[in-house]
């Protein structure tokens, strides 16, 4: 063998034993278990809600719908009497559409051969009404609306069929309570993987996953159970928002 033979034999001998050697040290590092902590942490915030909807409706009934509806009309007018005798200006509450619908009663006949059946029988025409309110970031807008669904059965006394409804409440700065609560929730987390390593006597390395629970908003003291699609209470005043943030960290 020759020297420059022996030459090119030693160089791919030693490029073979380096290849292997990288090669080795790559399969080892993909193989090699890479220690994490998984830890979950919780945002919460009491508040007040500063919107709230509030509506009702009354009805009128007659044989015919022209007189059903003159009937409707006189109502509408002592119905917004009455709210604004309470305080209301007139642009601080809007009347809806006039919807008609036929009504029916149940008769029994009696046959011959002692025999019943039963038959639909028109009874009229119901006209019905809808009256709303709204209050968005005005205190006291909300609290006069607030004040009067006690006293509707005024207006029933005066023979106006009213129905009220039950007030719904909102919050008109959801974005902000949210990042708000996300902020809380991660540092919430982030203390409690610190307080973890720490005592393990072992370092946090960095974040490697993040992910955010569901929002829930449910009145305050309520004990109602999380919802996996979230909850949205909308008929209490004071609410309770929570979120919860799971974060992954690798160990150093």
């Amino acid at each position: 063998m020759n020297k420059t033979s022996l030459l090119n034999s030693l160089i791919i001998g030693l490029s073979i034993f380096a290849t292997a050697i990288i090669l080795g040290s790559a399969f080892k590092n993909r193989n090699a278990k890479q220690d994490t902590i998984s830890v979950t942490g919780l945002g919460t915030k009491d508040f007040i809600s500063d919107e709230i909807y509030w509506s009702g409706n009354f009805s009128t009934k007659a044989m015919d719908a022209k007189d059903a509806y003159n009937h409707l009309n006189n109502d509408k007018e002592k119905v917004k009497s009455f709210f604004l005798s309470k305080g209301f200006k007139e642009n601080e509450f809007s009347f809806g559409g006039v919807n008609f619908e036929k009504s029916f009663r149940t008769i029994t006949i009696e046959s011959k051969d002692n025999e019943t059946k039963t038959e639909q029988v028109f009874d009229g025409y119901t006209a019905t009404q809808n009256i709303s309110f709204t209050s968005k970031k005005n205190s006291d807008l909300m609290k006069k609306i607030e004040s009067v669904i006690d006293h509707t059965a005024e207006l029933i006394n005066s023979g106006i069929q009213f129905n009220p409804a039950t007030p719904q409440y909102t919050y008109s700065d959801l974005p902000s309570l949210k990042h708000n609560l996300i902020e809380n929730a991660s540092q919430d987390a982030k203390e409690r993987a610190e307080k973890i390593v720490k005592t393990a006597n072992g370092n946090l390395g960095k974040l490697k996953n993040a992910s955010l629970g569901v929002f829930q908003i449910t009145g305050t003291g309520s004990t109602e159970e999380d919802s996996s699609g979230g909850n949205y209470d909308i008929y209490s005043k004071e609410k309770t928002a929570r979120i919860t943030v799971r974060l992954e960290y690798v160990l150093d």
